[in-house]
């Protein structure tokens, strides 16, 4: 459905026809105006008519409605189409999910069209339409805007996955840490959130390259310094998404070395309580057997002799390894 629909007349929301195809006249007519047409989530009817409209690439206007696509920029004869993943972060279910969001620009026009609960567009609307100077400069505005959200809210994320990383890697590294299953199934939950993440950052690095130091049809070429500060802060995201994914592998290691350590530890203590068992288990084993001469089976103090030797050597096993540090 249609959002919004509005044109711009040097910087200024105005009034302008209801029906967006009379407007899309009206702002090509003025010269110094542009129509920003919102959706979200059209139907395949509803997206039709506008996709006549305004002459959009055929391409360009299946994947506006099939959505899942990674972002990129497509320059087509009469639109330039890029695709924007935003993301959001719930921080107490530790989970990344991204929506979508593709731009349209062309002569005199933009259309968002968005999917999915994350960038809603309200607040860019709002914020460049109290900053006239940068709205004047038409469509690439627009463009500008919502990359410069969409970007700034991937460092806000990557904040907030560092925070939690952190709190993972107390866990991890806890002395008293038993439940070892529930840590590594934690760590791989978190490392496939992060690995989200990037399907959203990554991409973007060639189109906002593209758009900052490259000759881009409809992008005004005093845009590219705007562009290249949105590409330092996609970089900046993409350095934070790329330490995450090595801490949580170098995380993932140390716990999977600890367990290897802890299980040694066991093996040890193991070992040692079996050795001292095996020590009466052999004498009592000699002594259970069916021999006349048996030594001093004749004698009243055998048996409490046979005892007090099998316990000795027990607790002599038992300190020599626990000096050892295997109890």
């Amino acid at each position: 459905m249609i959002v919004d629909c509005a044109i711009y007349r040097n910087g200024r929301r105005t009034q302008g026809p209801d029906d967006f195809s009379d407007a899309l006249d009206e702002a090509r007519a003025t010269g110094d105006a542009f129509l920003w047409v919102g959706m979200y989530e059209p139907s395949e009817k509803e997206f039709e008519h506008v996709s006549q409209e305004f002459g959009l690439h055929p391409l360009a206007v299946e994947d506006a409605l099939t959505a899942h696509q990674r972002p990129k920029l497509e320059v087509y004869d009469d639109s330039l189409f890029v695709v924007l993943k935003p993301v959001l972060y719930d921080d107490e279910k530790d989970t990344v999910t991204t929506g979508e969001l593709m731009v349209f620009i062309g002569d005199s026009f933009v259309v968002t069209v968005r999917h999915g609960e994350g960038a809603a567009l309200a607040a860019v609307r709002k914020r460049l339409e109290q900053d006239p100077d940068v709205l004047r400069h038409g469509p690439t505005a627009v463009l500008y805007a919502v990359s410069d959200a969409v970007v700034d809210h991937y460092i806000e994320v990557a904040a907030e996955l560092q925070g939690d990383l952190e709190e993972l890697e107390a866990e991890v590294f806890a002395p008293d840490a038993m439940d070892t299953k529930n840590t590594a199934a934690r760590i791989y939950a978190f490392k496939r959130q992060v690995l989200e993440f990037r399907r959203a950052t990554s991409p973007l690095l060639q189109p906002m390259d593209r758009l900052a130091f490259g000759n881009v049809p409809f992008v005004h070429e005093h845009a590219q310094p705007f562009f290249r500060d949105v590409a330092d802060h996609l970089a900046k995201a993409n350095e934070y998404t790329e330490g995450l994914d090595r801490l949580l592998s170098d995380a993932l290691a140390a716990h999977l070395a600890q367990m290897g350590v802890r299980q040694n530890d066991d093996m040890r203590k193991i070992s040692a309580w079996a050795a001292m068992a095996a020590v009466p288990t052999m004498v009592a084993g000699i002594y259970g057997m069916n021999f006349e001469h048996m030594p001093e089976l004749r004698q009243s103090w055998g048996y409490p002799m046979v005892v007090v030797l099998m316990v000795a050597i027990c607790l002599g096993l038992h300190r020599m390894f626990k000096r050892r540090g295997w109890l």
